[in-house]
């Protein structure tokens, strides 16, 4: 049975493990740093809020999301490749879009409007609010 809970900073090596082994908007560690999103800053916002959590499956980090609870934004959701289909995306953004949804009524992300990812949200009851980039980003909106 998977558990969601609070990330911890023990747990920053495995967040960067999942975030650079996905297939889709896959990033790499430089790519990541040249963002600005590295240990010490992952390290620095767990520290300053609770804005991330974890997938364990059997004791083992296997997806996270992240939310900006000032601006009611989910920033990321990502599962481990060999751990999709268990439902552990769709856990993870609910527990994210629980914590938004305590000081926000309407919650915000963006995405690729061609991904995987945006036919997920959509499931899930996120709606397209429209193009944010030339690139095809697409920007969905969920309410309470």
């Amino acid at each position: 049975m998977p558990r969601i809970r609070l990330a911890r900073p023990d747990d920053i090596p495995a967040i960067f493990t999942i975030r650079t082994s996905v297939r889709e908007n896959h990033l790499s560690l430089s790519q990541l740093t040249e963002l600005g999103i590295t240990p010490d800053s992952l390290r620095s916002m767990l520290e300053a809020q609770a804005c991330l959590w974890v997938a364990e499956v059997d004791g083992t980090v296997a997806g996270f999301s992240m939310i900006d609870a000032e601006d009611g934004c989910l920033f990321a959701a990502f599962v481990a490749p060999q751990a999709e289909g268990r439902g552990l995306g769709r856990l993870l953004v609910e527990t994210a879009e629980e914590a938004l949804f305590r000081t926000h009524s309407h919650l915000w992300l963006e995405t690729a409007a061609t991904s995987r990812a945006a036919g997920f949200y959509r499931h899930l009851g996120w709606a397209a609010a429209g193009p944010v980039s030339p690139e095809g980003d697409l920007r969905m909106e969920k309410r309470r």
